[in-house]
């Protein structure tokens, strides 16, 4: 994923676009190349690389520089971090919405393929009575004719059995084989035991089992996979805008309020100050903040004890909100494209980071605005008189 101005493309389309215009000189002049090139700089895993040497920690300095930049340019104080609004919001993985009969059938395809390539023969890979189950399923649960689609889903479930167990049986004589098939054959088995409104850890994609099904009580959206990811911002709005003073991916779906006493002491070393007031939705109640900050937590819902300062902080925590509309719809924070859980904290940090730097342009290019409006008249006082 990468930023080219105003805009946020991924990594292929990046790669493609700059191959198709490296080959024009004027766009290597202007990239500060002084001879010119027949071969590209990079290679499309080039951006992978750099991301997975960065890192989260690296990521987290880089959040940090933005911060301090917009400190040292006066888009923002050291005092206006002092005071932040907490909220989490769900980073939606790029997978397809999950069904049994999807999972079930992608699982056995998986298997297969993995057999033919180590040379594993099976008595029946189930290619094509599968598929005709799995669009007899989807079109039975369209119209409604639930009875006959659960039939479709127990000989999906049952193709994926037998599958497994063959699979089992011919690799128990090749144990160099187990090492291959045994995160696959791990993922099958959880696949074909799960069942709907069943509790506990669930796979909702194969090739992304950290994804997790996280509801926010949204009327349009009852149910997101992806993972929760923790937004600070601070409680007044900056010179600059209204930057990210923090985001964190939080893996397992936490309660709100237990996240706090993980993420108060992240947002502390970030922005290398301690905290004076945090302010929250309801959502946090019951909270497990550390000893030392939990009477500066104020959870919106709060009725006694009010100040006049508080009750104007409740009204400002809203704030927060079209922060993470911006990071998700300008972003790439709406809909994740990395890799494991390592790529869920990388995504969220480049978002944050990403947009801190766009605020920091715009505040830039408004205050090179407002030189030249300034030295515009000296400018015209300069200059010699024409004559006629």
């Amino acid at each position: 994923m990468f930023g080219v101005g105003s805009r946020c493309i991924l990594d292929e389309p990046f790669f493609m676009q700059h191959s198709t215009s490296h080959s024009n000189p004027y766009y290597q002049l202007f990239c500060g190349e002084e001879f010119f090139r027949h071969r590209l700089p990079f290679e499309r895993s080039s951006l992978t690389r750099w991301r997975q040497r960065m890192g989260e920690q690296r990521l987290i300095a880089l959040l940090q520089e933005s911060l301090s930049v917009a400190t040292r340019t006066g888009a923002a104080k050291p005092a206006d971090f002092a005071q932040v609004i907490l909220d989490t919001t769900v980073q939606e993985k790029a997978i397809a919405f999950p069904t049994d009969a999807k999972l079930m059938h992608r699982a056995r395809e998986r298997l297969v393929r993995l057999a033919k390539q180590q040379g594993v023969a099976l008595r029946q890979s189930y290619a094509r009575v599968g598929k005709i189950a799995l669009i007899q399923h989807q079109r039975y649960a369209h119209a409604k004719q639930f009875r006959r689609a659960n039939r479709a889903l127990r000989r999906l479930r049952t193709m994926l059995g037998r599958v497994i167990r063959d699979l089992t049986r011919k690799i128990a004589a090749r144990p160099e084989l187990a090492d291959v098939f045994a995160l696959p054959l791990a993922l099958a088995r959880r696949v074909k035991d799960q069942r709907q409104r069943e509790r506990g850890r669930k796979v909702y994609s194969l090739h992304a089992p950290e994804v997790e099904c996280i509801g926010k009580g949204k009327a349009h959206k009852p149910y997101e996979f992806g993972v929760k990811v923790s937004v600070a911002t601070p409680l007044r709005r900056c010179r600059g805008g209204q930057f990210v003073a923090h985001v964190k991916a939080l893996p397992g779906n936490p309660y709100d309020g237990h996240t706090l006493a993980s993420v108060i002491p992240a947002i502390e070393m970030t922005i290398g100050a301690e905290l004076a007031r945090i302010v929250t939705d309801a959502g946090y109640k019951g909270h497990h903040a550390p000893q030392e900050s939990r009477f500066r937590v104020y959870v919106a819902g709060r009725k006694r004890g009010l100040s006049a300062a508080i009750k104007r902080a409740f009204r400002r925590r809203a704030a927060v909100e079209p922060v993470i509309g911006h990071l998700k719809s300008e972003h790439r924070m709406g809909r994740n494209h990395l890799a494991h859980s390592t790529g869920d904290a990388t995504n969220a940090l480049l978002a944050a980071v990403g947009y801190n730097f766009r605020l920091l342009l715009r505040w830039l290019a408004a205050l090179w605005t407002f030189i030249r409006a300034l030295l515009a008249p000296l400018a015209d006082c300069s200059s010699p008189p024409q004559t006629a």
